[in-house]
């Protein structure tokens, strides 16, 4: 289902393709997060995604006019998960609320690996 928004003009619909790029450029920027992941289900082999590709390591749902974030990512090694998902979750919270005009009602972050940063 699409976001919609209500305006003194007309209805504003938001596809959740948009909100999972737009999320996904807020979570690489986030401290500790290396990138976004894909798990291939045939292999069960997790990769790196490019910048390009980040929607695809979020899952995007919209329930009357709220918004659930699913986030696939890989941490940075050495870096606490629990203050990574601190900080992501406040950056994206605000920002896609920010940039939506929805509220984020929930963020799961699930680990799908962990790589040294060069």
């Amino acid at each position: 289902m699409d976001g919609r928004v209500n305006s003194d003009l007309g209805e504003i619909v938001i596809d959740p393709d948009v909100i999972a790029i737009y999320a996904g450029s807020v979570a690489v920027e986030c401290f500790g997060i290396v990138g976004m992941a894909a798990i291939s289900v045939k292999d069960g082999i997790v990769k790196l995604l490019k910048r390009s590709s980040l929607k695809h390591g979020i899952g995007v749902k919209i329930q009357d006019n709220e918004i659930y974030l699913t986030f696939h990512v890989i941490v940075a090694y050495g870096v606490s998960i629990l203050t990574i998902a601190d900080n992501l979750f406040e950056n994206v919270k605000y920002k896609v609320e920010q940039f939506t005009g929805l509220k984020v009602a929930n963020i799961n972050l699930l680990v799908e690996g962990v790589r040294e940063i060069d």
